[in-house]
């Protein structure tokens, strides 16, 4: 019987809920304008602080009616300032109160709020749209946030109408003003280009984010200096060996990754870095030894410690929550210190536990710190040296073949590259990561519709079938399937053509393979090589295609599928005689492969190549100035005579 009365019970409770809120939505229909604007008073006073009578006036339809009296030109400017404010306390509720706004269209109406001449009435509507955009479930495409929002905001007098607010003796006035020429530097050279010549009270913008970064200003305002300078830095504004990057924003942002700092400041200050030094070596360098950053990054893996200094038990429960933004900013500014100079990747996989590290960090749950880590990974996986031994003994290639099952696409493409380099053939870890299926995983990312994905899969292949024995190569051609094949040959990317014309080249080596492949597959690569031979390619391309060709003239019962192709031996002759030495040249080897006299039938090849004119060509080029063509034609020629 108790579960027929729960539900009645519950009804009556919400009705009365419901009904004690109802009066308040009802006033706002009041056809006397006095009543209407003590109704907005009333209702503002009643939401303060209650989530629950949030919920009911949503419930019971107030926010169209707010927004409606927000809007009308007839309503006086307290009753719709008192509006913006009721609707940016109801925002301040859920995350469900925020959606419920997002769908009775808000933002439009608090936008055009903007425009009223009336600052009160624009404060509230400034203040109800922050509210806003700080949750969650807003899609951040409703206000600016790509290049050609920040280009709007520039044509609109933005730079000059903020500039002058950095000197103001306000320091949130200050700071905000900093936040957004960081946001309006980001990745945009046009702006970062302006800002670097903009005055403000005779002092250059540059300098002032310098005074702004030194150590007796309030750390937030050094931190956010430091990124308009980083992003004007990278944006090609400002040198890298600008002393304002080098002597001044390098070391601040060092200084913030320290662990007196707070756990926030220390993840910022490791990112940007991080941004800062990605594409330049002398930063990278510069950066790696000071202040002992690479043993300093190392605590961020240890936070918060059992001694932790932290004696607020709300900060130590918020920092437990957010340790693993500290472990995703260490990777990724390992990775970019790591990215070019051995010794600096050798100082970092020497940090205790590092290769451990990782490892972890392949299998968290968040999905930042796995993206990190890989990122982390990949870069270290340039050595040549770690790969042959720190790689090696923590059989790191086990959990990278785990992130690379089902993963998100960004962290594929990371994860994908790192394996293009295990499987290089000095990398002792090439045979378990064979073993463990990873053929069948890399063509099924050359079917894949991101193009990262694609170079990557083919890549790797093409890493993987380098000197490999028969079997591997096989295996490769079956995972890939002739059809697959052909469509990477007329992918439009030409890194993709390359790299599948480079595998080409890798499983056509060494005579038996090169006979091997062209018993079970030599109709469709002699296709495929004429489709590219006679398509609009670049020199690479064709270089390449031709030097396929080669290892195809090398094989033994292999080289009558180009004697007995006129069309394919037109193309050679054509290609010897080309205005460019390098397809000269490949075409030149394929010749030589084929006269070479010491093996069967090769007085008939060279018979039928001297009727086809091919030893005029020959004579011509041992006249070359081209050293090179000089002497293969020479050679070829000696086979004639001996």
């Amino acid at each position: 019987m108790a579960c027929v009365l729960e539900a009645p019970l519950r009804m009556s409770v919400l009705s009365e809920v419901t009904a004690s809120s109802r009066h308040y939505v009802d006033r706002l229909f009041d056809p006397d304008p006095q009543k209407v604007l003590q109704g907005v008073i009333d209702m503002k006073n009643a939401v303060i602080g209650n989530n629950k009578q949030k919920a009911n006036l949503i419930v019971l339809g107030a926010v169209p009616r707010l927004l409606y009296l927000l809007q009308q030109e007839t309503s006086s400017t307290e009753l719709r300032t008192e509006c913006a404010v009721v609707l940016g306390s109801l925002a301040m509720g859920t995350e469900n109160n925020v959606k419920s706004l997002l769908d009775c269209h808000i933002i439009p109406a608090l936008l055009q709020g903007l425009l009223s001449p009336d600052l009160k009435f624009i404060e509230a509507c400034l203040r109800c749209l922050r509210t806003i955009f700080t949750s969650p479930v807003t899609p951040e495409e409703l206000l600016y946030t790509g290049p050609d929002h920040q280009t709007i905001l520039f044509n609109h007098g933005a730079v000059q109408n903020i500039a002058h607010l950095l000197v103001s003796t306000s320091y949130k006035v200050q700071m905000q003003a900093l936040k957004c020429f960081s946001v309006l530097a980001f990745e945009n050279p046009q702006v970062s280009m302006t800002l670097v010549n903009v005055l403000v009270d005779g002092e250059l913008l540059p300098q002032i984010f310098v005074k702004m970064l030194q150590r007796d200003k309030p750390i937030e305002m050094q931190l956010t200096s430091a990124k308009c300078l980083t992003y004007m830095c990278r944006a090609g504004a400002i040198r890298t060996d600008d002393n304002c990057i080098v002597l001044k924003t390098l070391p601040c942002l060092v200084r913030m990754c320290s662990k007196e700092r707070l756990l926030e400041e220390r993840v910022e200050g490791a990112e940007t870095l991080a941004y800062l030094i990605e594409t330049d070596v002398e930063l990278q360098r510069i950066a790696s030894i000071t202040d002992h950053l690479i043993a300093m990054l190392a605590d961020y893996f240890k936070y918060p410690s059992s001694v932790s200094a932290i004696t607020d038990i709300k900060r130590l429960d918020h920092d437990l929550k957010h340790a693993h933004e500290l472990r995703q900013a260490a990777f990724k500014l390992y990775a970019s210190l790591g990215a070019n100079d051995e010794d600096i990747r050798k100082k970092i996989i020497e940090t205790e536990n590092m290769m451990d590290r990782i490892v972890n960090g392949l299998s968290e749950s968040s999905i930042k710190v796995r993206l990190a880590a890989v990122r982390c990974l990949h870069s270290l996986s340039r050595s040549v040296q770690q790969l042959r031994t720190s790689f090696q003994d923590h059989a790191v290639w086990k959990p990278l073949m785990k992130v690379l099952q089902n993963a998100p696409d960004e962290i594929l493409v990371v994860a994908s590259s790192t394996l293009c380099n295990l499987l290089l053939e000095f990398s002792p870890s090439k045979e378990p990561i064979l073993e463990s299926g990873a053929v069948e995983l890399l063509c099924s990312l050359t079917q894949s519709e991101n193009l990262a994905l694609r170079v990557n899969g083919i890549w790797a292949l093409m890493n993987m079938a380098f000197q490999a024995e028969q079997k591997i190569k096989s295996d490769i051609l079956r995972g890939l399937s002739t059809e697959q094949l052909f469509q990477l040959l007329s992918d439009s990317d030409v890194n993709v053509l390359m790299k599948t014309l480079g595998l080409l080249r890798n499983l056509l080596s060494t005579r038996p393979h090169i006979d091997h492949i062209m018993s079970s597959h030599g109709k469709q690569i002699m296709q495929a090589v004429t489709l590219i031979l006679e398509g609009e390619h670049n020199i690479e391309v064709k270089e390449q295609t031709l030097c396929i060709l080669a290892n195809i003239a090398d094989g033994t019962t292999a080289k009558e599928l180009i004697m007995t192709n006129d069309d394919i031996l037109q193309k050679i002759k054509y290609y010897m005689s080309h205005s460019n030495a390098k397809l000269q040249l490949a075409a030149m080897f394929c010749i030589s492969n084929l006269v070479w006299n010491e093996e069967e039938g090769s007085q008939e090849r060279q018979d039928k190549l001297r009727d086809m004119g091919i030893v005029d060509i020959l004579h011509k080029l041992s006249q070359s100035s081209d050293p090179n063509l000089c002497d293969k034609a020479k050679t070829a020629l000696q086979q004639y005579l001996a």
